[in-house]
């Protein structure tokens, strides 16, 4: 599963990654991989792979990297500035667009979510049906 987390700097992104493996069962530090590229977290046998391609300056740096093996397997990849490496990056299967909240001070976020393959469709339906999202 990969799932790419879109949204300006400080939009939440990694805060989001937080909430998915605390609400997993993971109680460990969950830091953002910025400098490192790649933080794994495993709970209860299955492999988070949380990436963040801020600091590429080049689509190619995800090549240089040597992640495609991360994207290969049965983890749940979630991918932190996607665009930086869209032309190589496997494609989504879903996407979670992150934005500052409606009042001044900018509290909360809106979050987007975005089904792109039939995989994605099956996770947002057991995630809709389970939870109090709603759609605007």
């Amino acid at each position: 599963m990969v799932i790419w987390l879109e949204g300006d700097l400080g939009a939440g992104k990694t805060t989001l990654v937080r909430g998915l493996l605390r609400a997993a069962g993971d109680s460990g530090p969950v830091k953002s991989p910025t400098y490192t590229l790649l933080e794994v977290h495993v709970v209860s046998g299955l492999h988070f792979y949380h990436f963040d391609f801020y600091r590429f300056n080049q689509a190619e740096e995800y090549l240089d990297a040597g992640l495609d093996e991360y994207f290969s397997g049965s983890g749940i990849c979630l991918v932190e500035w996607p665009d930086k490496a869209a032309p190589y990056l496997p494609a989504a299967d879903m996407r979670i667009e992150l934005r500052a909240g409606p009042n001044a001070q900018g509290e909360g976020r809106i979050a987007r979510i975005e089904a792109a393959s039939a995989r994605g469709r099956t996770c947002l339906a057991g995630v809709t049906s389970s939870s109090s999202l709603r759609p605007v």
